[in-house]
Parts: C-alpha cells; sequence; structure tokens
C-alpha cells in the first residue's frame, strides 16, 4: 500500500501542533518579506501583476510571478491560496468536493453500536477531523461516555501526529504512533503482529479505504468501517465547471491537488461534461499536477498523468516545488541582446515582469516554437483569439506586444508577411519549456 499522504484534508491543526504551526507560518511570511524587501518587491505597486494586471509594467518578478495555478481544495484553501500569491501566482480557486459529516447518518450510527456491542481489539484513528467528529456524534447521540470507555479498553493507533492530538483531547491516550504518519507502516504492523480473531475498528477518512481493509479481513481480522463523514461534489458546480475549462484550454500552468478525491472529483466532472480526454491531455502535456504527496496522485497516474509531489507531504514543501517546477518549464531565448523567459500569462525581460494581453501571449507563443524564424501572417492568425479571420489582427497584435514588451525590437516583421523573433544567434539559444 503506497503512502497516506499527510494533507490538510485531515482537519484543523491540534492543540500540540498550533503554536508550532503558528510559528513556521510566521517564520515563512518573514522569509517571503525579507525576500521582497532584498528584491525591491515591497515597493507600492510593485506586485507581480496578474493575467488583469498593468499590461507593459515592469516589475521584479517573484518565482510564481507570470504564472496561474489553479487550487482544488476546500479546505485550507486560503493558507495555500495565500502562499502561492505572495510568491506572485495568479490563483484560480475551484473547490473540488465538500466533506459532509454524517452526525445524523443511521451508517454512522450502526457502526458506532456495533462498537459499543462488541469491544473492539484494535481502533485505528485515521484523522484528527474524523476522529472529533465521531466522539461529538456519539455524544449527540448520548453515547459519548460508552464509546470513548470502549476505545480506552482497545489499542489505539493514530496515523499522526494531528490525530494524536484529537486522541488526547478526548481524554485518551493512543498506544503507537507511525513515524512515517502512513496507514501502509500501520498496516505493516498489524499484520506482522497478527490479526487473527482480532476485532478491528477503523475510522474512515471519506472514503472506504477498501485495500487496507480488505488486507485486514484476508488476514483474519473481523473488521468494523465507521464511517465519520463522506466527500461529495460541491453544491456550486460552475467554480469547478470553469477550472475544468481552463485545464482543457491550457490556460492554467498548474493545479495543485491535496487529496486523491478532489482529483477524482475534477476528472468525473470533466468526464460528466464530454472534456475528459482533452482534460487528461492537458494534465499530461501543458499543465503541471502538483499533488501534496502519492496516494493524493493515485488517480492521475492510473490515466498516466506525470505529478510533481514534495518530500514532505505539506502545502509550504508544495509550494516551494512550484516555485522551482515551473520556472524551470518556462521558456527562456536570448533575444536582441536581451534575455526573455516566456511565462503562463507574463513575460520576464531581463529580470523584470511584464504582464503581456492574451493576443500578445498567443502571438508571442507561435513565434517561439520556431525562434528565429519568420512565422507567415495566416499561420498566426490562426492562433490569435477571437480573431476572425481579421487581416488587421496580426497587425494589431504584434503592435500590442511590442508595447508590452517595451523593447519593439525583439520582435521584427519579416518578408513575405510574416514576423520573426530577433533570436540572438550561438549556442543555447533556448531552453527551458515545456
Amino acid at each position: 500500500m503506497p503512502q497516506q499522504d499527510s494533507t490538510p484534508q485531515d482537519g484543523a491543526p491540534d492543540p500540540e501542533q498550533e503554536q508550532e504551526q503558528e510559528q513556521e507560518q510566521e517564520q515563512e511570511q518573514e522569509q517571503v518579506r525579507d525576500q521582497g524587501r532584498a528584491e525591491g518587491r515591497d515597493r507600492p505597486g510593485s506586485r507581480p501583476p496578474g493575467p488583469g494586471g498593468a499590461v507593459g509594467r515592469a516589475v521584479d518578478a517573484g518565482p510564481l510571478a507570470g504564472f496561474t495555478v489553479g487550487v482544488t481544495a476546500a479546505r485550507r484553501a486560503e493558507e495555500l491560496i495565500g502562499l502561492l500569491q505572495r510568491r506572485g501566482a495568479a490563483v484560480q480557486h475551484a473547490p473540488a468536493l465538500r466533506t459532509v459529516p454524517l452526525a445524523d447518518d443511521a451508517e454512522l450510527l450502526g457502526a458506532t453500536r456495533s462498537v459499543l456491542e462488541a469491544a473492539p481489539d484494535t481502533v485505528i484513528a485515521t484523522t484528527a477531523v474524523g476522529f472529533r467528529g465521531w466522539v461529538a456524534a456519539a455524544r449527540g447521540w448520548g453515547l459519548g461516555d460508552a464509546l470513548l470507555t470502549a476505545l480506552g479498553g482497545a489499542e489505539l493507533l493514530a496515523r499522526g501526529p494531528k490525530v494524536r492530538g484529537a486522541v488526547r483531547a478526548a481524554g485518551l491516550s493512543e498506544d503507537w504512533s507511525p513515524a512515517s504518519e502512513s496507514l501502509a507502516e500501520v498496516l505493516d504492523r498489524l499484520l506482522a503482529e497478527g490479526v487473527a480473531g482480532r476485532r478491528v475498528a477503523v475510522q474512515l477518512h471519506g472514503e472506504p479505504l477498501s485495500g487496507f481493509c480488505a488486507a485486514l479481513s484476508e488476514a483474519g481480522a473481523e473488521v468494523v468501517a465507521v464511517p465519520v463523514y463522506r466527500w461529495l461534489p460541491p453544491e456550486d458546480l460552475d467554480p469547478l465547471d470553469r477550472m475544468v475549462d481552463a485545464v482543457a484550454a491550457r490556460a492554467l500552468d498548474a493545479v495543485t491537488f491535496t487529496s486523491a478525491p478532489a482529483a477524482t472529483s475534477l476528472l468525473r466532472r470533466a468526464a460528466e461534461r464530454g472534456l475528459r480526454e482533452r482534460v487528461l491531455a492537458a494534465l499530461r502535456e501543458d499543465v503541471l499536477a502538483a499533488c501534496v504527496g502519492p496516494v493524493t496522485a493515485a488517480p492521475l497516474a492510473e490515466h498516466d498523468v506525470p505529478t510533481v509531489q514534495p518530500e514532505r507531504f505539506r502545502l509550504g514543501p508544495l509550494v516551494r516545488l512550484l516555485c522551482t517546477e515551473l520556472p524551470g518549464r518556462a521558456l527562456v531565448l536570448p533575444v536582441a541582446g536581451r534575455r526573455l523567459e516566456i511565462r503562463g500569462h507574463a513575460v520576464v525581460l531581463d529580470g523584470d515582469l511584464r504582464a503581456v494581453p492574451p493576443a500578445g501571449m498567443a502571438l508571442l507563443g507561435a513565434l517561439a516554437r520556431r525562434p528565429g524564424r519568420v512565422v507567415p501572417h495566416a499561420e498566426l492568425l490562426r492562433v490569435l483569439p477571437d480573431a476572425r479571420g481579421d487581416a488587421q489582427a496580426v497587425e494589431t497584435a504584434v503592435a500590442g506586444l511590442r508595447s508590452a514588451l517595451g523593447a519593439p525590437e525583439l520582435v521584427q516583421t519579416g518578408v513575405r508577411h510574416g514576423c520573426r523573433l530577433a533570436l540572438d544567434a550561438g549556442p543555447g539559444a533556448g531552453r527551458g519549456g515545456r
């Protein structure tokens, strides 16, 4: 079984971690401010522009400036968005799912009564929010004390530090917690000790954990699955539809996923709208899929979508990974003695970020695919958005691109009614790119 991601879906920070997380966030924010002061980005009005920013205005480029990143998270989305925006990214947010607690669900009540009628030998708490929700639901039914007694008499395994905090907040103590925060390590321990004839209660976290539970059953355990909450599609599908459209159109540079159900939900919605193959093609080629860990990436891997994952399954490392990956995918060209870096919706010219209108970016992309060569007007016209065969559209786009760059000499008008980038001769004429 793959390592279980310690993702933001596990709930709010537990008491034992709140102070540590706040200190980490304060240190990270101060590092960002220090970097901004060093680079001059704290000057008034110097924030890198998003797609609607001031066209042609030169500002110092942050690592994600000029890139657009999709965020599919529902919980702790503001934290992730803030981390991305502080590094210059434009963000499109579309919660791909919602968490529905099952406090009034007959299935949860039945599982709780099963635990009380025949006390388990082992209890596995997988998420903090789920464990707290289970105890809260039991209290609402007048079964709280009985449940805590049953759990306290069992071997209690907590998947990670957040879950440990929730267990202790309930007045209980865990018997063991894996250093890896991995359900795979929990399963390995149980199978090594032997579970034949043992009754094992597994608190689920929105998914059935069918592989985990099946492995225990096959080893002879009697498994009681406890579904505390479920993940469902968002009530408002419009933002998710816009996200699907943006991925299909390759208008995003990256999409972040912090849970496997979010990835599944986006692909399912794309299929419902007849865009599944276009979305998969975009994710395989131009749109980077950034996942918080291997479990989150699994639904994408099933469709041969390449993903990147940080070594530590946390939001901070995920954003830092994007700060490396996205600039590394940008195309860099030496043009007219200048360094031109082409990003998602802007360019970086000699270190200065310059916002470029969509028509200009489309034109620049076509020219960069054949750097130094004349691209005919007819070919350029086909890539322009909403050109509709207008013969003047290319001239207008070229003028807008030159104005945005602030360096008209970079785009030359060629013979035979075409344009070209004034590519410098020599080795390494272009690198990076997707």
